[in-house]
């Protein structure tokens, strides 16, 4: 049951995502972009303060090892940042770029299929901890991943002009998220004492997302009009984890 859950959380959250991304870049919801990047970012932060990280601390470990895996894993992801390994693609401001040559899109290809690898094993862990927190962090992948994935797909189409070859790549590359979960699920079950470290690890994530990548990108001269609406979605994504919290089983 645990592992039928990890892959539907995983397939959503992967594959889910890219679609999504294709309906915001190239179809009728392209208008919603910015509204999904505050969202997301809400998304985000609720799941790693409000859920991931108190069950962490739930785990019966000492707070300090607990806050220097934390501080550990925002420096891992910056530094992942750095070499483009991690969000090779976030900084893009869903503007066409000159198409790239292409070895350009395998580069691209390889670093979302390793993104979503490590997505997947986070999800896992989630799911490990209990299938309410599992469904909430599928949730939030999702919503950060939507961004990143508009950005391959603009990459992409820009080298071939083919949206539907764009598409296919990409799902692919979302569904690593799948085989990241298995691998999450095989690697935490046999480490069950370490959990509350891989819970840190996702919020970690999920922090420096929120704050390094789609933040950013919201803090930008606005009207009074659009600033409300950029933090009426921001709450939206928090009301919607919540949502999510109180429908789903503990």
């Amino acid at each position: 049951m645990l592992l039928i859950a990890i892959l539907i959380g995983t397939l959503v959250a992967g594959i889910g995502s890219v679609w999504l991304a294709a309906l915001l870049g190239f179809g009728v919801l392209s208008r919603y972009t910015q509204h999904m990047l505050s969202m997301a970012a809400g998304a985000l932060l609720a799941t790693a303060f409000l859920h991931l990280l108190p069950e962490a601390f739930e785990a019966r470990l000492q707070a300090q090892p607990l806050f220097v895996a934390l501080l550990g894993g925002l420096i891992f992801f910056f530094l992942l940042d750095k070499v483009e390994l991690w969000h090779h693609g976030h900084e893009h401001h869903h503007e066409l770029p000159a198409a790239p040559a292409p070895g350009g899109t395998w580069a691209v290809l390889a670093g979302d299929t390793v993104h979503c690898f490590g997505d997947g094993v986070l999800i896992a862990s989630a799911f490990v901890a209990n299938l309410q927190l599992g469904m909430i962090a599928a949730l939030a992948v999702l919503a950060h991943e939507v961004p990143h994935h508009m950005g391959d797909l603009i990459v992409l189409k820009g080298n071939s002009d083919d949206r539907q070859l764009a598409l296919i790549k990409v799902s692919l590359a979302g569904a690593m998220t799948a085989l990241g979960g298995l691998c999450g699920y095989w690697l935490v079950d046999r480490l069950q004492g370490f959990l509350g470290y891989f819970l840190v690890l996702a919020s970690s994530s999920f922090i420096y997302v929120a704050l390094a990548d789609l933040i950013p990108q919201l803090q930008k001269r606005l009207s009074t009009r659009q600033t409300l609406a950029q933090i009426a979605w921001l709450l939206a994504g928090i009301a919607l984890v919540s949502l999510v919290s109180a429908l789903t089983p503990g």
